[in-house]
């Protein structure tokens, strides 16, 4: 494909070549920058080692050799936009290394010339000078490349002592033109001419001819003509063998269609290969020339299209038409019959294109930003050499009809249709494009999922950047040629699988819906050198550490990463880092969570059920029981009044180990004598027929006292626990102070069970009294015991017994 050659990009990439070239990073101490900064002179503190110097954009009025003198390195001077009205070459005489320097900008009108052998770049353009300020000195800068100049006239003479420099690029400020003598341009020797013209006077078009006598690449900025088309001076037969301008630009045009045409015919028989016109304005009346004065004669443009002529690409772009009645018809035919191979029409309101009537030599057509809809180039079999079709900004509907536009299209391998408002319900109607289709743009349309049935077979590239589709089916039409896949910004919810791309290289899925993407997708699509899945709404999950792991294995083809891979969910680590993002293995697999509760269960039932046989926990429960249900029984059947009183001073608890004693000593004491006192002994009180745990409650709950005879016997005597374990749960129960104990024998803490915990909670809060072994201390302690248990019983006479 050939592109057109815009002008003012090679003259102002030319301007800034020697800048950049030499320009040193911004930190380097060898660039000053002083740009807006309100100076009215030029600073005295300007570092010595300068080699750049930008004092752009400020105040100053005059220049002094005492200003430059220091700075022997400079290389680069910017003076633009600041208030100079007098300009003396002779400033700059110590600054032998000075290369670039821009004076644009300024109010000079006055030059006193020196030369400066080394200067490459000299702009002295939009300064207030009547007469071009060219100096004989500049004849001597053979070095000089790029030159700026303004002025209101220009004269045969002007150019007289630059003729012989071989310059670059030539840029002439013409802001309130009012003279100029033919065949002054044509002395220059330059490649590039740039000519801007003010926008409010009339251009003179002897200039346009002359420019076109003086360099390969031209540019003219502000064609207008308000006078009559019939008084716009014709070419000569003699220019046309003069002309060198190759590249063409013309900018801001404003003139009647018939001097448009006129230029158009003149280029159109001129070397011109390359024509671009921008910000287009053509006015009526809507009238052709009737005869030119170079021939052949032509009546009109229709003759036009069937010559051959040296341009290759034409380019109109911003196309404004002031013209109210106008047959569009036939500037349609007349561009469609162009012979040349690149033909740009953008953002011109073009409603429709005719095709063709013979077989086009149209390799590249560009109608963006226009108004074509689903009829262009229907059933139009001339346009078999176009290679790229650009159609993006439009107003194109149907997917189906674009398929069948292509189809006939046998050499087509670019498709751009972004932009419009295509859609595809799919309804069984197939689609027919051209095979040699292998790059295709569909980005920013109204697609859905339904797309994928009406692609190109042959694809290669295939944008639908910023439609609708929230899946890519399976099943599809295979596209085994498709190698780049772009789906950003659509709503998919994961990652599209390679079943129907087995040769996808490059996918793009960014700004989509994704949660938690797939991760096995490079399992699937194994030939995947590149995966663009930055900047979707990441739920930072459990699912999403397969994908993190993914990249690491992936060997960096997750394009972006880490920046545009960053948590969206939960709303606590939004704006993480996935790679910063991390859970452990037991919180992310089911299976080792489960195991692992489980085994924690079970070791946490065997440490309770430890932890309740060490307590004798067991055993409390089933005295609970027992007590529950010796209460339940006495609720049922109510003792009889007699029963339901107490019956004994004290209940004696022992052990059969310590009987004797008990027999022979404490119960002799007590119920004998002065005094004497009711005792309950299980051997004489327990009911027979009544369980041993039944006679032991009843026995406590009718006895106002419970005497525990304490030993290691008694510690050993599983009896004797029940008998302590229910007497302390009456002690809580009734909020009484109803135990005695007495220690018979000392017992070591270590002898006493931990199940025996009451029994060591009692001995340490409560006072026991101890059996005396000398006899002497006995009597004082039956006296004691006595008188703990010393009570009035309501029956009297059972305390006789």
């Amino acid at each position: 494909m050939i592109y057109l050659t815009n002008i003012y990009v090679l003259t102002c990439a030319f301007t800034f070549t020697l800048w950049n070239s030499i320009q040193p990073t911004v930190e380097d101490e060898f660039i000053a920058n002083y740009s807006s900064s309100l100076l009215t002179n030029v600073p005295k503190t300007i570092p010595v080692c300068t080699e750049v110097l930008d004092l752009s954009h400020n105040r100053i009025s005059g220049l002094s050799i005492s200003e430059f003198i220091h700075l022997s390195d400079l290389q680069v001077l910017n003076l633009s936009h600041n208030l100079i009205t007098v300009l003396d070459f002779s400033v700059f005489i110590f600054n032998e290394n000075l290369e670039y320097l821009d004076l644009s900008h300024n109010n000079i009108s006055k030059v006193s010339c020196l030369t400066l052998a080394s200067l490459r770049h000299l702009d002295l353009s939009f300064n207030k000078f009547t007469a071009l300020p060219i100096c004989q000195e500049f004849g001597n800068m053979f070095h000089l490349e790029y030159l700026g100049l303004s002025a209101t006239m220009i004269r045969t003479s002007d150019f007289r002592y630059i003729k012989h420099l071989q310059l670059h690029t030539v840029f002439l400020n013409l802001g309130n033109f009012s003279l100029y003598e033919p065949q002054s341009l044509t002395v220059l020797n330059t490649r590039n001419l740039h000519i801007a013209f003010a926008a409010n006077q009339n251009f003179i078009f002897s200039l346009l001819y002359d420019g076109m006598s003086t360099s390969e690449n031209l540019k003219i900025v502000n064609l207008r003509y308000t006078l009559s088309y019939k008084d716009f001076p014709s070419p000569s037969l003699m220019l046309l063998k003069k002309i060198k301008t190759t590249t063409l630009t013309l900018d801001a045009v404003d003139l009647q269609w018939a001097i448009i045409l006129q230029i158009f015919m003149l280029i159109w028989y001129s070397p011109v290969e390359h024509l671009t016109v921008r910000n287009l304005t053509f006015r009526g009346p809507l009238e052709e020339p009737t005869e030119f004065a170079f021939p052949p004669l032509l009546s009109s443009v229709e003759q036009l299209i069937s010559l051959d002529g040296s341009m290759k690409a034409l380019t109109l772009e911003h196309v404004r038409n002031k013209v109210y009645y106008f047959n569009q018809e036939i500037l349609y035919r007349q561009f469609s019959e162009m012979n040349i191979a690149n033909l740009t029409i953008a953002d011109a309101y073009m409603p429709h294109m005719l095709c063709p009537n013979r077989t086009s030599s149209f390799q590249y057509l560009n109608f963006s930003q226009n108004a074509l809809t689903d009829e262009l180039f229907q059933n139009c079999g001339t346009l078999v050499d176009l290679k790229l079709l650009i159609l993006q900004k439009n107003k194109f509907e149907s997917l189906r009809k674009v398929s069948f536009m292509t189809s006939r299209m046998k050499s087509l391998t670019y498709l751009d249709m972004s932009n419009n408002l295509l859609r595809h319900d799919g309804a069984g109607v197939q689609c027919q494009w051209a095979e040699s289709l292998a790059e295709l743009d569909l980005s920013s349309n109204q697609l859905v999922d339904a797309v994928f049935e009406c692609l190109p077979a042959n694809v290669q590239k295939l944008s639908l950047r910023n439609n609708h589709i929230s899946n890519v089916p399976s099943g599809v039409t295979e596209l085994k040629s498709l190698e780049e896949l772009n789906l950003a910004s659509n709503r998919l919810a994961d990652l599209p699988g390679c079943g129907g791309f087995t040769s996808l290289q490059f996918l793009n899925v960014e700004m989509n819906s994704i949660l938690t993407p797939s991760a096995d997708f490079f399992q699937s699509c194994p030939r995947v050198r590149e995966l663009q899945a930055g900047h979707n709404p990441f739920q930072c999950s459990c699912e999403l550490q397969a994908f993190i792991q993914l990249e690491r294995r992936s060997g960096g083809k997750l394009f972006g990463w880490p920046a545009a891979y960053v948590c969206e969910y939960p709303e606590g680590l939004r704006g993480t880092e996935l790679k910063d993002f991390h859970l452990s293995p037991l919180a992310c697999n089911t299976t080792l969570l489960l195991v692992t509760a489980l085994l924690l269960t079970l070791l946490l039932v065997a440490a309770v059920a430890s932890l309740c046989i060490y307590l004798d926990v067991p055993w409390y429960v089933r005295m609970t029981w027992q007590w529950t249900q010796t209460k339940r029984r006495a609720w049922h059947n109510p003792p009889a009044d007699q029963e339901a009183i107490l019956q004994f001073h004290a209940f004696i608890s022992y052990s059969e180990r310590d009987s004797l004693w008990v027999k022979n000593e404490l119960i002799p004491n007590l119920e004998r004598g002065e005094g004497s006192v009711q005792l309950c002994q299980h051997e004489r009180n327990f009911i027979p027929g009544k369980s041993i745990v039944e006679n032991i409650i009843n026995c406590i709950e009718k006895s106002y006292r419970s005497i525990f005879v304490l030993s290691p016997n008694f510690v050993q005597s599983e009896w004797c626990h029940y008998e302590l374990y229910f007497a302390h749960h009456k002690l809580f129960s009734e909020n009484s102070n109803s135990l005695i104990l007495i220690l018979l024998e000392p017992i070591p803490p270590y002898l006493i069970p931990a199940r025996y915990h009451k029994l060591k909670a009692l001995m340490a809060k409560r006072t026991y009294m101890e059996w005396p072994k000398e006899r002497s201390k006995r009597a004082l302690f039956w006296a004691n015991l006595r008188a703990a248990i010393s009570i009035n019983l309501p029956i009297s006479s059972e305390a006789n017994e």
